[in-house]
Formats: structure tokens, C-alpha cells, sequence
């Protein structure tokens, strides 16, 4: 599962001209709000009960098989193709570690910045929607069915941050149509300025998203706060392509993504401990777990850490993408003479100045 991220962000976003890439970036990440929502759907078709676990997971695995499949019909893009034609020699595991060092010694500052980033961000989306339903049902009291149908809506609210709500090209239309969306956004005003955006709003509808009652309420409250939580989500998957090392924009964005979803990953169990720790009045006056406000002062504080480390970080809209892959530069061994694997001065510059660009 970790090795589809890189591979997929840099098999959609290569291929695309430059002008399209914060539109289909947005398409692309939202396909895991879809996901959510399908998968809410599927709990929701089969009962919503604690049981029911192993039906959605089956559902799930086999859709996932199936996309493997429908890409096994399609070509590799034609920038790949050109890209490694363009290399000396065919690329070997050794050649392309050579130049993994050469890029780590030039580019660590970046590495731990995008791991830096990405932990923050992954942080963003599980704490603002994984004890979400647990919230509705422990604190607000609704019944299975309607908290299902409230993650249902919350994560369309999501998918319509993140994707296409509206087609105009032009740039004031933009900020005139309420219909934007934030992943075609970044492309006009840049990422960073989107993603602080939409980060900064996320904070102002804490409140309403967690202090109001009845479903309708919190479907309402939820769809707005997913909106803007997944809407500067949609940015990523373009954002940290363009700042990854050219020859590397399939491993580098998988492996920093993977990185911080590691580090961020006792997110849940950070929340459902805390909330479980302390208690709030229920909505027929008993104690209840303080899930609300424990979600909403750690999303605070998340979104707060995204604004400031994207704040003082690099961003490299429009970046050409058109170089050979890792390895490519590396002269092989060459099996006539059988000389051993060595890196002439030239490919090392061609190195360096390609990861530093």
C-alpha cells in the first residue's frame, strides 16, 4: 500500500501541462475522501454494526484489486518514456542508489522539511475525521445510521474541496464564484498562499463544528470542515511533486507521505485516550466523553502548525519535470571490459545541478 502513493502521484501529474496540475492534483487526493465515502456507504448498506468490519474491509480489498487491474491495460506516460530514453543506459538498483546519495547529501534540508510537512498534514485529516463518528455517537447521541449518514456527507464535503466544483479559467471569477475549488485554486495563487487558506479556515469553523446538536447540524458542520481540511490536502499531491528532486518525484513523494503518516499515526489513540480521560455534559445531562473539545483544540493546534511550516517553506509552482530518471546518468559496467560501476565527473555535476534546480 505505501509503494502506490509516489508511483501514482507521479504517473497522473507528469503527463499534465502545467497550468492543469492544481486541478488534477485535487482530483487525485480526493480519490481518498471517495474512497471514504464508499466505504461509509458500504458499513452503512450492511448494518453499521460492530460485525460488519470484515464485509467492508472484503468490499474494499476487492475494488483496490480491481484498479490494479484497469492499470494494467493502460501504457506508461510519454514523458516517462522520453525521460529514460534520454538516459545513457538502462538503469540498475546500483546506479539508482549512487545517485539516492548524491541527492540526499544535496537535498536533506528538503527531505525533512516535506517529512515535516506531511506529519503535520496527515495529522490534519485522521484527528479531524477518524473519532469523528465516535464523537456523534458518544457525545451527541445519534444512532449508527445517522452518524453513518453524517461521515457520508462529511466526506462529500471533502471531495468537493478538493475536486472540480467549477471550470472557469478566468482568475477574478475565481474569487467571485462560491463554487471554487481549492486544488485548481493553487494553480492561480500559488500553493503555500492555498494551503494556509484553507488550513486558517478550518480553524475559524471549529466552533460550529463541533458545538452544534441533531444530525443535520453536524452533516452541515462536518461537509464545511472536511471542505477546507481536504481542500488544502488537494494541494499536496502537486505541491510536493514540484519540490521533490526532478530525477526522484516517484520515491520522494511516497517515501516523505509514508513518513509522516508513520510518525502521525497514534493520532486516534492520542484522541480517543485524551477524550476518554475527560468528560463533558451530555445531551441528557450525563457525563459523557469530552471527544469535541479534545478534536477541536488538537486540530487547532495542528492547523496552526500547518500554517506556520508551509509559511516558511520553499514552493516551486511550475517546475519542469522533463529529466531522466534516478540512475539514468550513471555509467553502467560495462560487461565488454568489465570495468567496474563508476560515476565519470560529468554525470556527478549533471547530478548535482539537477537536484539542486
Amino acid at each position: 500500500m505505501g509503494g502506490v502513493y509516489g508511483n501514482a502521484v507521479a504517473m497522473a501529474l507528469e503527463n499534465c501541462p502545467p497550468d492543469a496540475r492544481g486541478l488534477m492534483s485535487g482530483i487525485l487526493q480526493q480519490g481518498y475522501s471517495f474512497g471514504y465515502v464508499c466505504a461509509a456507504c458500504a458499513n452503512l448498506g450492511v448494518g453499521a454494526a460492530i460485525e460488519s468490519w470484515k464485509t467492508v474491509f472484503w468490499i474494499a480489498a476487492g475494488l483496490s484489486i480491481g484498479v490494479g487491474f484497469i492499470r494494467i491495460c493502460f501504457p506508461e506516460s510519454k514523458q516517462f518514456i522520453e525521460a529514460k530514453k534520454s538516459g545513457k543506459k538502462s538503469v540498475s538498483a546500483g546506479a539508482f542508489w549512487t545517485e539516492t546519495r548524491v541527492m540526499l547529501r544535496e537535498q536533506w534540508k528538503m527531505c525533512i522539511y516535506c517529512v515535516i510537512l506531511m506529519t503535520w498534514f496527515n495529522f490534519f485529516s485522521h484527528t479531524s475525521q477518524d473519532s469523528y463518528t465516535t464523537f456523534m455517537l458518544t457525545q451527541k447521541g445519534l444512532d449508527n445510521a445517522g452518524a453513518s449518514r453524517a461521515s457520508i456527507l462529511m466526506k462529500t464535503g471533502a471531495c468537493v474541496g478538493g475536486t472540480i466544483v467549477s471550470d472557469n479559467n478566468d482568475y477574478n471569477a475565481i474569487f467571485t464564484d462560491m463554487n471554487f475549488q481549492i486544488g485548481y485554486l493553487s494553480q492561480f495563487v500559488g500553493r503555500r498562499r492555498t494551503i494556509i487558506c484553507a488550513a486558517l479556515m478550518s480553524a475559524f469553523l471549529i466552533p460550529a463544528w463541533i458545538l452544534p446538536k441533531g444530525e443535520g447540524p453536524l452533516s452541515a458542520s462536518g461537509f464545511m470542515m472536511q471542505f477546507f481540511v481536504q481542500g488544502a490536502w488537494g494541494v499536496i499531491p502537486i505541491h510536493l511533486n514540484e519540490l521533490s528532486p526532478p530525477m526522484f518525484r516517484s520515491s520522494f513523494p511516497g517515501i516523505t507521505y509514508q513518513l509522516g503518516n508513520m510518525i502521525s499515526s497514534p493520532s486516534a489513540q492520542i484522541v480517543n485516550a485524551l477524550s476518554e480521560s475527560n468528560f463533558v455534559m451530555g445531551p441528557k445531562g450525563k457525563l459523557v466523553d469530552a471527544y469535541g473539545p479534545v478534536m477541536g483544540i488538537a486540530t487547532a493546534i495542528i492547523a496552526i502548525g500547518i500554517i506556520c511550516t508551509t509559511a516558511v517553506g520553499p514552493e516551486k509552482r511550475g517546475r519542469s519535470f522533463e529529466v531522466p530518471p534516478a540512475g539514468a546518468a550513471f555509467v553502467a559496467k560495462d560487461i565488454e571490459t568489465g570495468d567496474d560501476d563508476e560515476m565519470d565527473k560529468k554525470d556527478v555535476s549533471h547530478i548535482e545541478m539537477t537536484t539542486k534546480h
